[in-house]
């Protein structure tokens, strides 16, 4: 049941933000998201991660706050993206907040100018 959710709410997310746009990544048929043909977020194959860029620090935090939940992910953990499992359950919340932090991190800065932030009373809770 939650496995089929997973994608759309991805998807939800994603393109909601400006300019944003669903295309594979390499020879990968996962969903990936794009602003600009820059990658925002990444699927892996079999749909069990994601990996999403992220600012100084961030990384190290989640992993280490929460190991069952985000890790270190290869290829691109090194230049601060982080993974997040998609067989747990994820504060989906705290996902779009962190999707969106990196559509900033990747997108035109007046392109991530458009994203308001939420008041934090407005999310599914």
């Amino acid at each position: 049941m939650a496995d089929e959710d997973v994608p759309a709410r991805l998807r939800e997310i994603c393109l909601s933000l400006p300019e944003a746009v669903e295309k594979p990544f390499g020879g990968h048929s996962a969903p990936s998201f794009r602003v600009r043909d820059k990658l925002f977020l990444i699927t892996s194959e079999d749909g069990r991660s994601m990996m999403f860029k992220a600012g100084p620090g961030v990384q190290e935090a989640l992993v280490a706050s929460d190991p069952e939940r985000f890790f270190v992910p290869a290829y691109v953990g090194h230049k601060g993206w982080v993974g997040a499992w998609l067989t747990v359950d994820q504060d989906w919340d705290e996902i779009a907040e962190l999707i969106e932090d990196s559509y900033r991190l990747i997108a035109p800065k007046r392109l991530a100018a458009r994203i308001r932030r939420s008041a934090s009373g407005d999310g599914h809770r």
